[in-house]
């Protein structure tokens, strides 16, 4: 089986949200995306996982296996976990050069950036910096101990 490329993921979800015609559907969409997200065990729930710049409390955890990157998270916000778990789908399994170069434009495509009230958006910025961050860590350890 082949990966999904990044883009591949991103137009999955751009797909999904054209279903929907209205706004609350869509919110009730992300909410339910929130609501499959795995369970995040307490034990990560530190402040040292947690996302700065969020209004909401977040907690996102990254680890590698082989070349991919993959992450965990959790929130106290239903819209936020959704959106965490929209990137999580995204970015999780790749390769850390490709989660680092990754546009993300599907944030926009959905709608996102205008509906999200700032503090969210802001959220949500944050939150794909902290993901780029840990890929960017993961590379540069790999530099290091190459």
């Amino acid at each position: 089986m082949t990966e999904k490329t990044i883009e591949i993921i991103e137009e999955e979800i751009i797909e999904e949200f054209s279903l929907f015609d209205s706004w609350d559907d869509k919110y009730e969409y992300i909410i339910d995306l929130g609501k499959k997200l795995p369970v995040l065990p307490s034990v990560h729930k530190i402040d040292e996982n947690r996302v700065r710049g969020c209004q909401s409390t977040v907690w996102l955890v990254a680890e590698r296996r082989g070349d991919r990157v993959y992450y965990q998270a959790d929130s106290d916000s239903v819209i936020v976990k959704g959106l965490i778990s929209m990137l999580i789908r995204v970015l999780s399994g790749q390769r850390a050069d490709d989660i680092i170069e990754a546009k993300l434009g599907f944030i926009q495509a959905i709608g996102m950036t205008t509906h999200l009230a700032q503090t969210r958006s802001n959220g949500l910025v944050a939150m794909v910096k902290q993901m780029k961050s840990y890929a960017m860590a993961f590379k540069l350890m790999d530099k290091s101990s190459g």
